[in-house]
């Protein structure tokens, strides 16, 4: 009787291989900078790394030209379409009349550079114009904006420029924080000089109050540090402001005035002489 193991042995082989091919075909490519990878610089990889948040959002505009244009076109950023076509397709149009589709600029000839608040993506290697520009293969330029609090809004289509002889183009844009330059967060000298000596504060309170309590053994208002040299300097504070504040002389005398010998004024001379006994 013939052992199973190598039959099995074989199937897992197999069920191995299927598990990988299904694995890569479901990895997406990526954007691939024009030119070899070890020529692509620092700046170029930050951008498609900045643009990466982008990568998993689906982008569609349709545009209608009276009865003989009307296209929809499909777009993502640095990555396929479709990724079934497998021919790294990242922007297509879409004749809504025929369903023919016409690829606009594929994602393996990418090139990337930005400003202080845009990003510029450009895919290249699309399919190739008929009797415009020379027969040359389209492209497409995507122009992202920047705008805070937005990841991505308001994908249009711009213009096609397709009257030239050479670098024809269809121009596209859209908004995003992504393309946002990052904000400066320097805080200035007041605020500096004014978190320093709040934390000073903080920090002789604390410590004071905990070595009295911990270390004195002081109770009550005593746990406060230096308590009696603020309550001298509270009453001298007082005593300033009372001086400094008075509106009124201080020689001045009091506002009431009390019945005194000035008031009751001379004595009558006159006499009741009459009422006395003779």
């Amino acid at each position: 009787m013939s052992s199973p193991c190598p039959t099995s042995a074989v199937l897992l082989v197999f069920m191995a291989l299927a598990v990988g091919v299904g694995a890569e075909q479901l990895k997406e490519s990526s954007c691939d900078v024009i030119g070899d990878e070890s020529s692509e610089s620092q700046m170029e990889r930050a951008l498609l790394k900045k643009l990466e948040p982008l990568s998993q959002i689906r982008f569609n505009v349709t545009v209608e030209k009276g009865k003989t244009e009307n296209y929809v076109y499909h777009f993502r950023v640095c990555r396929e379409v479709n990724s079934t076509w497998h021919d790294f397709r990242g922007l297509v149009q879409t004749d809504k009349q025929n369903g023919k589709t016409t690829v606009i600029g594929r994602i393996n000839e990418t090139q990337v550079f930005n400003g202080s608040d845009w990003i510029m993506l450009i895919y290249k290697g699309g399919d190739s114009y008929g009797r415009h520009c020379s027969g040359e293969k389209r492209r497409a330029v995507i122009m992202i904006s920047c705008k805070r609090g937005v990841i991505a809004s308001s994908f249009s289509i711009i213009s096609e420029e397709r009257e030239k002889e050479q670098e024809c183009f269809y121009l596209f844009e859209m908004d995003s924080s992504v393309a946002c330059p990052a904000e400066d967060s320097h805080l200035s000298v007041g605020s500096i000089l004014l978190i320093t000596f709040a934390s000073l504060i903080a920090v002789y309170i604390i410590g004071g109050f905990l070595y009295q309590r911990l270390v004195v053994g002081a109770k009550g208002m005593e746990q406060f540090p230096h308590f009696a040299f603020w309550q001298d300097l509270g009453n001298l504070v007082a005593d300033g402001c009372d001086f400094v504040c008075r509106s009124k002389p201080r020689n001045a005398p009091a506002a009431y005035r009390g019945v005194g010998d000035d008031q009751l004024g001379e004595e009558s001379e006159e006499r009741d002489d009459h009422l006395l006994p003779m």
